[in-house]
C-alpha cells in the first residue's frame, strides 16, 4: 500500500503533462491559423487596393490609406528598386549621351585642328560607351542587396520572400539588357561618326554647299561619308526607340507586380 500514493502522483502528473500538451498545441494551432487568416485577409486587402492602380505615382496614396499592408509594402519596394536601377542607368547614359554632334561636326569644317579635336572626344564617348555595361553593374549590387535586407523585414513568409526576389532579380535582368542594347547601339553610333569625322579629316578638298550638304573631291570619298552618315542617323533612331522602351519600363514593371499581388 505504501507505493500506492506514488503511482498516483505520477499518474496525475501524466495527466497534467498532457493537458499542458494538448493547451499548447492548440495555442500554436489558433495562433498559426489566425496568421493564416491574417495573412489572407492581408493579401485580399492588398488585392483589392491595387484593383485600380494605374500608375507609381498612386503607391503612396495607397500606402497612406493602408499602412500597414504588407502585399502593398511589397509592390512599393519593388517600384523603389525600379526606380534606383533606372537612376544608375540614366545617371550613366548622361556620362555618355552624343549630344549636338552633328552641329559640332559643322562647325568642325573650319578647321582641321577642330575636327581632330571632336575625333578625340568621339574616341573617349566609345571608351565609356564600351564600359557602360560593367558599370552598370557595379551601381545597382547594393541596390539588388538593399532591396533583399528590406524585403526579409516585410514578408510573412519563405515562400513569399523568394517569389518576390526572383521577381526582383528579373527586373534587374531586363534593365540590364536594356542598357546592354543601349550600349552596343551608342557604340555603333560613335564608331560611324567617328568615321565621318576622320574623312573629313583627311579630306582636303571638302566643301559645304548653301543647303549644307558636304561634297568631296572623289566619289569614293563621298560614298564612304554618305554610308557613314546614314549609319549614323539609324543609330540615333534606334538611341531614341531604346530610350522610350526605358521610359517604359516602370510602367510595364509596375503592372506585372500588380498581376503577382493579385495572383
Amino acid at each position: 500500500m505504501a507505493m500506492f500514493p506514488d503511482r498516483k502522483s505520477k499518474a496525475l502528473a501524466i495527466v497534467l503533462v498532457c493537458i499542458i500538451a494538448i493547451v499548447c498545441f492548440g495555442t500554436l494551432y489558433f495562433v498559426g491559423d489566425l496568421a493564416r487568416f491574417q495573412e489572407g485577409a492581408d493579401l485580399r486587402e492588398g488585392q483589392a487596393a491595387l484593383r485600380d492602380l494605374k500608375g507609381p505615382e498612386q503607391l503612396d496614396q495607397l500606402l497612406k490609406r493602408y499602412p500597414a499592408n504588407g502585399m502593398l509594402k511589397l509592390v512599393a519596394l519593388a517600384d523603389k528598386d525600379l526606380m534606383e536601377i533606372d537612376a544608375a542607368a540614366l545617371g550613366l547614359l548622361r556620362e555618355t549621351d552624343p549630344g549636338e554632334l552633328s552641329e559640332r561636326i559643322n562647325k568642325g569644317l573650319s578647321s582641321r585642328s577642330n575636327l581632330e579635336a571632336l575625333g578625340r572626344e568621339l574616341k573617349a564617348a566609345e571608351d565609356n560607351a564600351a564600359d557602360l555595361q560593367s558599370r552598370y553593374d557595379t551601381l545597382i549590387k547594393p541596390v539588388r542587396d538593399g532591396i533583399e535586407h528590406d524585403a526579409a523585414t516585410l514578408e510573412g513568409g519563405r515562400n513569399v520572400f523568394v517569389k518576390f526576389m526572383a521577381m526582383i532579380d528579373a527586373q534587374h535582368a531586363e534593365m540590364k539588357a536594356l542598357i546592354g542594347r543601349i550600349s552596343a547601339t551608342r557604340l555603333d553610333y560613335f564608331r560611324a561618326y567617328d568615321k565621318c569625322i576622320a574623312l573629313l579629316a583627311q579630306e582636303n578638298d571638302v566643301s559645304k554647299g548653301a543647303n549644307g550638304q558636304i561634297t568631296f573631291r572623289l566619289q569614293a570619298q563621298a560614298d564612304s561619308y554618305n554610308q557613314a552618315a546614314a549609319a549614323t542617323a539609324a543609330d540615333a533612331k534606334r538611341l531614341t526607340e531604346l530610350e522610350t522602351e526605358r521610359k517604359a519600363l516602370r510602367r510595364s514593371q509596375l503592372l506585372r507586380w500588380k498581376s503577382w499581388a493579385g495572383r
